[in-house]
């Protein structure tokens, strides 16, 4: 069979690994922090499914304003960043309008649609099963004013196929007694689900595939070169061809997708957690928190609060103000927690649009995008990796790649 390369070891390039190994193929992959070390490591941890709604909605155009102004908005711009960001951020508020937005929703559900039956041959093994909790999601209001304003996103959920049951006062403190009572109103996605330990689970899927002959290059990728019956990676200088090769290394592969012919507007939002030790107990769920824009989910190291967005680019410099938010806003909701003990900063990619960039490279089919998942990246690895694994085959894919198309920026 073919040697494939893939740049990344995040969900997406896990388990386009899985897939690709399934029919047999040589893999490779090429990352020089490991595996799962990027925005894979301090996600949520949730399966959501249900996350059919993009970034880029209508909403915007009324919230935008109040989100820059309010010290409690989960959404922070740095100014210094804005010259860099503008052509993206007109990209954005235009994705935003009505029939662009739609058109998203719909994307993405039709992937979110398959994301369940595509992940079971990831979690075939026992062992990695063993890191799936089977509690659905919960999603609050702290006032039935911001749960009517949901109400128009909540009902293309449902036209999408989304199912959810709505809960009052009473019912979100029966779930989860130990929250403060202080929402009104809560959203129960069913057959939703998360992972104790998203990392843990990503080595030990590397482990069982390093048995079988996944090899891990911990190396800079700083080129890709296609050609009519292969490509070229520059691996420290070094040129290093293979069959196929697979971008899918989140939000750096802007870089890889445009000397490959594809401008794509790819960008960072910054997104932070804060982990509570030994504070798993109090909630038996992940619950978010809608004004706050943050999840808190019972983890094996402890209760992880991940969440906010802020566009400010590949900067190491942490907003100190959005790890305050975070730690101030989880304790409101759940007065029993103590102190954090530890906080992360990750680069999740984004698109203007909200929708993954998945297909062929207009350079050559040898070359295989699989990026720019957003806040999906862990829900969608296993469709993304079966696709991934599709295109390599010259199958056809389980759903028309047209509008997930890298072209579609033109």
């Amino acid at each position: 069979m073919s040697s494939v390369a893939i740049v990344g070891a995040g969900f997406i390039g896990m388990a386009s690994a899985a897939w690709l190994m399934r029919d047999g193929h040589r893999v490779t992959l090429f990352d020089p922090s490991g595996i799962g070390q990027g925005a894979s490591f301090g996600n949520a941890g949730t399966f959501a499914h249900y996350a059919c709604i993009p970034v880029n909605n209508p909403s915007v155009f009324r919230d935008l304003p109040r989100f820059l102004m309010s010290n409690d908005s989960p959404f922070r711009l740095r100014w210094g960043y804005l010259p860099h960001l503008a052509p993206w951020l007109a990209r954005f508020m235009m994705s935003s309008l009505p029939r662009r937005y739609e058109a998203s929703a719909g994307a993405l559900a039709a992937l979110l649609g398959r994301a369940q039956e595509d992940y079971a041959p990831l979690l075939a093994d026992a062992e990695l099963a063993n890191f799936v909790r089977l509690r659905e999601c919960l999603y609050l209001y702290s006032n039935a004013a911001s749960f009517d304003s949901a109400r128009p996103a909540l009902d293309l959920r449902k036209k999408l196929g989304v199912a959810f049951d709505v809960l009052g006062a009473d019912d979100i403190r029966t779930l989860e007694p130990a929250l403060a009572p202080i929402f009104a109103r809560g959203v129960l996605f069913t057959d939703s689900w998360h992972f104790s330990d998203p990392q843990g689970f990503l080595q030990t899927l590397y482990e069982r595939l390093a048995a079988q002959g996944l090899a891990l290059e911990r190396s800079k990728v700083s080129a890709v070169q296609p050609s009519a019956d292969g490509a070229t990676l520059t691996v420290g200088g070094t040129a290093r061809r293979f069959d196929h090769v697979v971008i899918a290394t989140g939000a750096r592969s802007a870089e890889f997708a445009s000397q490959c012919g594809d401008k794509v507007p790819l960008d960072t939002e910054r997104g932070y957690h804060v982990r509570y030790p030994g504070a798993s107990q109090l909630i038996s769920r992940p619950v978010g928190w809608a004004e706050r824009g943050f999840y808190m989910t019972p983890m094996t190291d402890g209760l992880r609060v991940a969440g906010t967005v802020e566009l400010a680019g590949f900067s190491e410099t942490r907003n100190r103000s959005l790890v305050d938010l975070l730690t101030f806003s989880s304790k409101r909701a759940l007065p029993a927690l103590g102190t954090p003990d530890s906080d992360w900063l990750g680069f999740r990619p984004t698109l203007p649009d909200g929708v993954p960039v998945l297909g062929y490279s207009s350079a050559s089919e040898r070359i295989v995008y699989a990026f720019g998942h957003q806040h999906l990246g862990l829900t969608l690895a296993g469709v993304s990796g079966r696709i991934v694994a599709d295109l390599v085959a010259r199958r056809t894919p389980p759903l028309d790649l047209t509008r997930y198309g890298a072209t579609r920026f033109r």
